[in-house]
């Protein structure tokens, strides 16, 4: 999306506040014993307060409101009443949402209670690869670039990145151009990030494994037998300098 007036800038920084505050809630919120619908539930109440609807609910009729992945599950893990939250679950909570016409989109990984199976490194790896990758992002630079920095933190920290999951463009709708915007360098891919657009940027770090696999369910994918994966996603306003992190809100 491009943000071509007044109008357009505060409607991606109020859907944008929305979905940062909800995930940032039901980060909070979650604990050991509860379904992931439940959490789920409690995140649709928070949007719901904000006048927002869930984006993979109106898009694609995802059976659920955010997406809530568990453990090996990567991305796309749906809510469910037999799928109960347990201390040191890696949980991923993935939230976007559609308000007034605009789109935003971020998510987050985080270890439930007690780090049992010792996940914080790669959690925190992803997290700050983000962050280095955001800080070089402006008008005119290689998307590719921005991929290169992401696994090259994630290597040298001894992980890999998942290479068939990738951030993309937000705004008017929930998945835009560029429509892939890869966590790792693609020798290929030649285009360069535009100015006064909106994107959501998205790291996938793996304790095993290139790619992820589907479950068998139509939406959750999954890692590598017995591998883990951190994901942590901002939507972002490009400038001609640093971006504005239009989700910032979530803490993350």
């Amino acid at each position: 999306m491009s943000i071509d007036s007044e109008k357009d800038l505060e409607g991606i920084k109020k859907v944008s506040e929305a979905v940062a505050l909800t995930l940032k809630q039901m980060r909070e919120h979650a604990r050991a014993g509860m379904t992931t619908k439940e959490l789920d539930e409690f995140g649709s109440n928070i949007l719901q307060s904000f006048g927002a609807q869930s984006a993979p609910k109106i898009t694609y009729d995802f059976p659920g409101y955010t997406c809530i992945s568990i453990n090996n599950e990567a991305a796309h893990g749906i809510p469910s009443d037999k799928t109960l939250l347990q201390d040191g679950d890696l949980v991923n909570i993935d939230v976007s949402a559609e308000l007034d016409g605009y789109y935003a989109d971020n998510g987050g990984s985080f270890i439930l209670g007690e780090d049992i199976h010792g996940l914080s490194k790669l959690v925190d790896t992803s997290a700050v690869a983000l962050h280095k990758a955001l800080k070089e992002i402006k008008g005119g630079r290689k998307i590719a670039e921005i991929g290169r920095i992401i696994e090259t933190e994630a290597k040298k920290n001894g992980f890999k990145v998942i290479k068939n999951l990738v951030g993309h463009g937000v705004g008017r709708s929930l998945h835009e151009e560029p429509h892939e915007i890869p966590c790792f360098y693609d020798k290929h891919e030649t285009r360069r990030f535009r100015k006064n657009t909106v994107v959501a940027v998205e790291t996938f770090i793996s304790t095993k494994g290139s790619y992820v696999h589907e479950k068998g369910d139509g939406w959750t994918l999954l890692a590598d037998a017995g591998a883990y994966v951190a994901q942590h996603e901002h939507t972002i306003l490009i400038t001609d300098g640093e971006p504005i992190i239009l989700t910032s809100a979530n803490g993350i």
